[in-house]
């Protein structure tokens, strides 16, 4: 990869998961006996990235003690959102401001990782240097989700990403983006779909296309199904 740095977002309250999210921030919750947060960590490594920024708010401390008192071999800093929640476009653009560095593989723990997806990244790296993108997310067809009650983001024309027609396409919570995106902004609390739409209304918003099974913890019912699936 020549991507140096992942971004992991923690940030979330997992309201639709309560009451498990009461105590549990949602990326401590477990399947197989391994917290989704420890899951992205272990493609983050997979994918030999070295630099990982986590961005946290709701139960924060629980998301610190978890990372400090494991050893994951990474180099880790946790940034906090602050005294408010800034959404995931302001999330990102927070860790974004504290690093030297320009591009970045952001990922949400929400979806069951596996190593699988590294091949897929690294493909979708590919794309991105080799066409100076400044953004790119990995996107799955609707079919592939076990949550079947996706109705799906996006539609996907080559690798041109719009909302136009039947959108078939659902984002799995990996991209890929470059801090000029951000370019010009003045806000603080904002949504990623801001950013998309206005790239999409430019037609210089890309998708890179998933052939893995799709397992994303949407809420407590998808949970237990999940937890009888492993």
């Amino acid at each position: 990869m020549k991507i140096k740095t992942a971004i992991i977002l923690c940030a979330g309250f997992g309201k639709r998961l309560m009451p498990l999210t009461e105590k549990t921030p949602k990326p401590l919750l477990e399947i197989n006996e391994i917290s989704l947060l420890e899951n992205t960590i272990n493609l983050i490594k997979a994918l030999k990235i070295k630099s990982l920024k986590i961005n946290t708010f709701y139960l924060s401390d629980k998301i610190k003690d978890f990372i400090f008192s494991n050893n994951f071999g990474l180099e880790i800093q946790i940034l906090e959102d602050g005294a408010e929640i800034l959404d995931t476009g302001g999330g990102l653009l927070n860790i974004i401001n504290n690093s030297v560095e320009t591009d970045f593989l952001v990922l949400n723990p929400d979806t069951i990782w596996n190593t699988q997806y590294a091949n897929e990244i690294k493909q979708m790296e590919n794309l991105f240097f080799k066409n100076n993108l400044k953004n790119i997310l990995l996107v799955v067809k609707k079919d592939l989700s076990f949550d079947k009650r996706f109705k799906g983001d996006f539609s996907l024309a080559g690798n041109n990403l719009n909302k136009y027609n039947d959108k078939n396409y659902i984002y799995t919570g990996c991209q890929i983006i470059n801090k000029n995106i951000f370019k010009n902004l003045s806000k603080k609390i904002f949504s990623m779909n801001e950013i998309w739409d206005n790239h999409i209304e430019k037609e210089n918003l890309y998708g890179f296309e998933s052939n893995i099974e799709f397992l994303h913890l949407t809420d407590k019912e998808i949970y237990e199904k999940l937890l009888q699936k492993s």
